[in-house]
């Protein structure tokens, strides 16, 4: 018979690796998409009209119902698990809010459409703010289906049915490339070559061929919020149907609510000042393309976030609320997604900043995206790296506050580490132009995850004796000797790929990648990382049933 502990790391180990594999896929098809982007429009003013776009719903959801929702609702619903009838009714009664709430948003953002457009991209040219209108339109009801799809994945997650979110945003991002290509394939025209024979040659589609995209990611907030709720009927055994009512009187949406209040606060400062702040000052950096690049180097940074971070912490908060009133319980959980999340977002964070050049060429150096882009892109993305192991463990550590239904010290922290990284970037902006916002953003998370640290610490009168330092210690000797012979393959890495295509490209990539891979996993052996060894050994009994 199992012990509690085993049972506890059995559960986060199945958890983590359903999530992980989930985040892998949507993280490689967030490649395809932005990959059919550079390669249709490359780092052009239509790129930054389709992301401001849909920054402005992305926006509103993050502020209102998406960002730390979970926080709110997995504790709360966490609770209700016993009671399938109550659940299924508080669940009603919060989508129908929702929902209502939203309608009247998208409707307001679609007639105010010019000024959300202004506000996001001051420093744009006038035909990409009148893009930017149009797409905005296109885009904006997509924010009732974020709002619901996030409701619905937050009560899946609180029922530990994990496998419905974990494959939301491979849904997501598939339906945005695939809907993108039908919609917007590229150009050919004939052009002459030796002797007069002439060939087809790709080249990019004009800007307004960026209305794909924007279709594409309306069709893809509906699919992803449909697999929501196909999961929630298959997970409905007994009580009633879910049905969408309007109500305010019922404890557990209240409790909801107080929860969420400290969250919304900490939101509207990162969503209507943080965000279009950072945006503005992008544009006015003068650099074509700018939030593009922001963007892009954002997508390489969240596969290993994604991998790591969130899937460890979404696997984790159910047990962490279960676990809310029980001071040993709590830390052991704790203690243990603290373990695994340093075990493997430092080695992650080192090989994405070593391989970081041939990552961004084999990716996005295709059709009209460049090799000086490729060079701005990549070095974004090492300064972004640098907050990404404080960011990973700092996601944990939030999720570990609202678990003991406290948003409000999150959102506290939040107010700090967002005053921090606007003077920082105001600092910064002229001497570093477009890399001042990723070297602020690192800073942010420095911050934002050692005062997390520090005051969660104090709550939990210690963290107990968990091994999270050592573990931290061994992980990051492993990583930067594994760093450092990244660092000599780059030479014949560089030298074999030459010119030879994407196939040499991803043949060159895969190996450097398995061979740092190896020498991490060796010295981690070595070293003694034991929760490498128990994931392995967990995920193995897991499939192996």
């Amino acid at each position: 018979m199992p012990t509690e502990a085993e049972q506890r790391q059995s559960r986060v180990a199945g958890a983590t690796a359903l999530l992980a594999v989930g985040n892998i896929a949507s993280r490689v098809l967030g490649l395809v998409r932005e990959q059919v982007l550079t390669y249709l429009f490359g780092a052009s003013a239509a790129v930054d009209a389709f992301q401001v776009a849909i920054i402005a719903p992305r926006a509103a959801y993050d502020l209102l119902i998406g960002g730390h929702v979970n926080g709110a609702i997995v504790p709360v619903l966490t609770d209700l698990r016993a009671n399938k009838a109550e659940l299924w009714r508080v669940l009603g009664l919060l989508a129908g809010l929702v929902m209502a709430l939203l309608t009247g948003l998208a409707l307001l953002m679609m007639a105010f459409a010019p000024q959300v457009v202004r506000l996001a991209a001051e420093g744009a040219d006038a035909s990409t703010q009148a893009l930017a209108v149009a797409l905005l339109r296109l885009t904006a009801p997509g924010l009732i289906f974020l709002g619901l799809f996030a409701v619905f994945s937050g009560a899946l997650i609180a029922l530990e049915r994990f496998i419905w979110p974990a494959f939301a945003t491979v849904v997501f991002n598939g339906c945005i490339a695939l809907v993108t290509v039908l919609l917007a394939p590229p150009q050919q025209v004939m052009l002459a070559g030796p002797g007069d024979i002439y060939a087809p040659v790709l080249i990019a589609r004009p800007a307004d061929g960026i209305a794909a995209a924007a279709i594409g990611w309306l069709i893809a907030t509906v699919a992803q919020f449909a697999l929501q709720l196909y999961g929630l009927g298959r997970a409905r055994t007994d009580g009633p149907r879910l049905r969408l009512r309007l109500g305010w009187r019922q404890p557990a949406l209240r409790q909801i609510g107080r929860l969420y209040v400290p969250v919304l606060a900490g939101l509207l400062l990162d969503t209507l000042i943080v965000r279009f702040f950072t945006y503005n000052l992008a544009t006015q950096t003068g650099i074509e393309g700018a939030i593009g690049y922001m963007v892009w180097a954002t997508t390489l940074i969240q596969f290993p976030q994604g991998l790591v971070a969130t899937a460890i912490s979404l696997a984790v908060l159910p047990m962490l609320s279960q676990a809310a009133n029980a001071l040993d319980d709590f830390r052991a959980t704790l203690g243990l997604g603290l373990r695994l999340t340093l075990g493997l977002i430092l080695p992650a964070a080192v090989g994405v900043f070593v391989l970081a050049v041939p990552l961004v060429r084999l990716l996005f150096e295709h059709g009209a995206f460049t090799a000086a882009d490729t060079e701005i892109v990549a070095t974004a993305t090492r300064l972004y790296l640098l907050g990404l192991p404080f960011a990973a463990v700092d996601l944990l550590l939030v999720y570990a506050f609202y678990a003991r239904k406290d948003t409000l010290t999150p959102a506290l922290i939040g107010v700090v580490s967002h005053v921090v990284y606007m003077v920082t970037l105001l600092l910064l902006i002229e001497p570093l132009s477009l890399y001042a916002l990723m070297i602020a953003d690192a800073i942010k998370h420095v911050v934002h995850a050692l005062l997390s640290a520090i005051i969660l610490g104090l709550r939990l009168r210690g963290y107990g004796r968990q091994g999270i330092l050592a573990t931290g210690l061994r992980a990051g000797i492993a990583a930067a000797v594994m760093g450092a012979v990244g660092v000599g393959l780059l030479p014949p890495l560089t030298a074999f790929i030459g010119g030879g295509g994407i196939l040499r490209e991803a043949v060159g990539v895969g190996v450097a990648a398995a061979i740092m891979g190896a020498v991490f996993l060796a010295l981690a052996w070595l070293l003694r990382i034991q929760e490498l060894r128990w994931l392995v050994t967990r995920v193995r009994q897991r499939l192996g049933r």
